[in-house]
Formats: C-alpha cells, sequence, structure tokens
C-alpha cells in the first residue's frame, strides 16, 4: 500500500517592481484598490496574511461586474465596511509590476483604483487574507511596511493630485 502523501498548498503574493527576476507575466487581472476615508481622515488599511504587508483593501474584478461594483465587494469582504464610491486616484498599469501569487502562478500586471467613504469596522482577521484591520491616520500611514506600489498608491492618494496614469 503507497503511503498517501498531501500537499499543503500556502497562498503567497510577492510584489515585483522594476525586478530582472520577476516571473514571466502569464496573464492579465483587472483589480482595484480603495482609498476609504473615515470622517476624520484616516485610512483604511489590511495587514495580508500570505506576506504580512499593509494594503488598501481590493482584489480582482469578476466578470459582469464594474470597476466600482468591485471595488465595494473587495472592501466589505476584506474588512466588513461598507463604501461609496466617489472618484478615481489613478490607473495603474505599469509592465514593470508583476503580481505573483504563488498558490496558482498567475501573475497580475497593473491595477485600477478608487477612493471610497464608510465609518464601520469589523474586527481583525474578518476575511481569510486580512490579519488585521485598521483605520490608520496620514502620519501613521507612512510608517507601515508594505509593498513599493501599493505605498505609490497611498502617497497618490495623499498628495491630492491626480488622477494618476501610469
Amino acid at each position: 500500500m503507497k503511503p498517501v502523501v498531501r500537499l499543503r498548498v500556502i497562498a503567497r503574493h510577492a510584489d515585483c517592481h522594476d525586478d530582472p527576476d520577476a516571473p514571466e507575466v502569464n496573464s492579465r487581472v483587472p483589480s482595484v484598490n480603495v482609498v476609504v476615508a473615515d470622517d476624520n481622515g484616516r485610512v483604511l488599511m489590511i495587514r495580508r496574511r500570505e506576506n504580512g504587508n499593509w494594503a488598501l483593501p481590493g482584489g480582482g474584478i469578476n466578470l459582469g461586474e464594474s470597476l466600482p461594483e468591485a471595488g465595494v465587494r473587495e472592501t466589505a469582504e476584506e474588512t466588513g465596511v461598507t463604501c461609496e464610491i466617489t472618484g478615481i486616484v489613478g490607473t495603474y498599469a505599469d509592465p514593470k509590476h508583476v503580481i505573483l501569487y504563488t498558490s496558482n502562478g498567475e501573475a497580475t500586471l497593473g491595477v485600477l483604483h478608487c477612493p471610497g467613504r464608510s465609518a464601520g469596522l469589523r474586527g481583525a482577521g474578518y476575511e481569510r487574507r486580512s490579519v488585521d484591520v485598521r483605520w490608520v491616520s496620514h502620519e501613521d500611514l507612512l510608517t507601515l511596511h508594505m509593498d513599493h506600489s501599493m505605498r505609490m498608491r497611498v502617497e497618490h492618494d495623499l498628495s491630492g493630485v491626480g488622477p494618476y496614469t501610469g
């Protein structure tokens, strides 16, 4: 009798920006990040389970779903916050930016990004991709550990200049 071999696949998210060792892109997945600000100007951030980095809520756009619909859905899934999209911070489609999801070998190129507003918040770990969810002041945002591309999106929003088209 052969022994049963069980493989455990752990999803990982790796951001590669202008990296000569980045994997070859094998697909392009439209996705969205959302800047959600509360009445005090704090920004909603999640800490990603697979790499520990801080990020804006967001994810892939499903077939038949609009950009704003995906942003609202992803924000609610990851944080429990319901938001209303009010504008666009920018579009991000830098071919030097590759996001590798090692659970399925799929790489994503580029991200779309919209701001929103809301008040409520669910506790940390609400959605399996997040280990922490919190409102963060502008001053504290710049101290959080996050990927280069995510920091760039946050800085573009904080600058108030937009929309970014890179």
